[in-house]
């Protein structure tokens, strides 16, 4: 079976047999014995995961709930009638990726699902010059990562940064208008994360 690990003690009667058998390493995908000091060690894996756990022998652990990432944009030109004047939440309303299904595009908020190490990135742009937005990641409530786009003579500037975060289970991520008007859209401005190991 797929991912498989036995140890089989020879019997002592075996033993001598044994001896005289040559050292062999089998490759990961082969189930040819590991025969050394009178054990037999098979391990097989016929389609390695590409999670693997890190323990001594090498050995991958298949989890489907590991895969956690999605990207958004903003397909429209003006900011969403329903962002609070309170909250200031940038709204992004198209999904081109959501693994696991972790962001909520309604509310434009990520719930991390477990404790681990994310990364994210933003990139969202203004229309105006003469013009200063500062755009900032938060992570329940506080801002992480900042970023601004200030240039009075560009008019499509875009305020962009990325970094890694430390999450625990059900934090909330999102993006913040800290300044500024923000008006661009045209699919110009994204929202992109994903689980980079969990702790």
């Amino acid at each position: 079976s797929s991912g498989c690990l036995s140890a089989v003690i020879v019997l002592p009667l075996l033993l001598f047999a044994v001896q005289f058998l040559p050292l062999g390493v089998c490759g990961q995908n082969e189930t040819e014995p590991i025969i050394l000091e009178g054990k037999c060690l098979v391990v097989c894996d016929s389609t390695p995961s590409a999670e693997p756990s890190g323990n001594a022998l090498g050995m991958s652990v298949r989890s489907g709930t590991g895969r956690v990432a999605f990207s958004a944009i903003r397909s429209t030109n003006h900011e969403p009638s329903e962002m609070s004047n309170r909250t200031m939440t940038i709204y992004f309303d198209q999904i081109l990726v959501n693994v696991g299904a972790h962001f909520d595009p309604a509310r434009s908020i990520f719930v991390a699902p477990r404790k681990g190490v994310y990364s994210f990135s933003f990139h969202v742009v203004k229309v105006y010059n003469r013009q200063t937005i500062q755009v900032s990641l938060v992570l329940n409530g506080w801002p992480v990562i900042s970023a601004f786009a200030g240039d009075q003579d560009v008019t499509r500037e875009a305020a962009t940064n990325a970094g890694l975060v430390m999450m625990e289970r059900g934090d909330k991520a999102s993006l913040k208008l800290e300044r500024g008007n923000l008006m661009g859209g045209w699919k110009y401005s994204t929202f992109s994360g994903f689980l980079v190991f969990p702790l």
